[in-house]
């Protein structure tokens, strides 16, 4: 029975991974099982049976979730932009509660924590400044275009592993969302052998890392966190439209907002 509620949970990490600004770690928090993961991760060989049936059971929803979901993403996104990306934000706005009450109640405040806060909506805001080259570069088959799709996988990585930061908008902030799309539903392995081998080897790199440092500085790396996914905002949004697509709009971000929000008080609550 774990397995199988492990598997779901899994597929809603997968499917929260695939949308801009929506944190797949952020997910993992709500559905109860960031903690384990970074554990599992972290110290994997002290229990190595047990991480092992837990990590199965939860990579394959993730995989499944990203398989299942990405080509209907795609196509929705190429129909109709701007009704997503307002989906987007009210996905993130959803998730903003989970995060400001884990930063707020988890260890003594100073103002030195909100300096943190301020700091990861700047390095957003500044990662937005991406290079038209990135994509030409990504999309080559040399060695070069593999050896930087590797590092981005590494970049990428990081971002699964922190929740609150989402490794669908470090790929638009690389200006590789796109091609990532399409490379998963055109099953490009040129493309999605080297980046998938750098987000591997980012999230094993990683997790210790970040396991000490939410251990030991909660407060401030959740502030930071905060941060990064407040400064996303500003990014994802695409204008406001005019007429019936502004009604559209309008009802795709209460739609995203009240799915993440209330998937969040019961994350809490469990």
């Amino acid at each position: 029975m774990n397995i199988l509620k492990n598997f779901l949970k899994g597929i809603a990490v997968g499917v929260a991974t695939l949308i801009p600004g929506a944190s797949g770690g952020t997910m993992a928090i709500i559905m109860g099982i960031y903690d384990d993961l970074i554990h599992a991760v972290g110290s994997f060989f002290e229990n190595w049976k047990k991480h092992t049936f837990f990590l199965i059971s939860v990579g394959l929803g993730v995989v499944s979730g990203v398989l299942l979901f990405s080509r209907l993403l795609e196509n929705a996104i190429t129909r109709y932009p701007h009704v997503m990306q307002f989906l987007f934000m009210g996905v993130i706005m959803g998730g903003l509660p989970v995060l400001v009450q884990k930063s707020l109640t988890s260890d003594k405040k100073g103002y030195s924590d909100f300096i943190f806060l301020i700091l990861g909506f700047l390095i957003v805001l500044l990662m937005s400044y991406e290079p038209e080259a990135i994509i030409n570069m990504a999309t080559s088959r040399d060695i070069l275009g593999m050896i930087f799709l590797f590092i981005a996988g590494i970049i990428i990585a990081i971002a699964l592993v922190l929740p609150g930061i989402s490794g669908s908008f470090m790929l638009l902030a690389l200006g590789l969302y796109d091609v990532t799309l399409s490379a998963i539903n055109s099953f490009n392995v040129y493309f999605l052998i080297p980046i998938g081998l750098g987000v591997v080897a980012g999230t094993l790199g990683t997790t210790k890392i970040i396991e000490k440092l939410l251990h030991r500085f909660p407060g401030k790396t959740y502030m930071l966190i905060t941060g990064f996914v407040a400064g996303s905002l500003v990014s994802v949004f695409p204008g406001i439209p005019q007429g019936m697509l502004l009604v559209a709009s309008v009802a795709a971000f209460f739609t995203g907002f009240l799915a993440l929000f209330w998937l969040g008080k019961k994350g809490l609550v469990d």
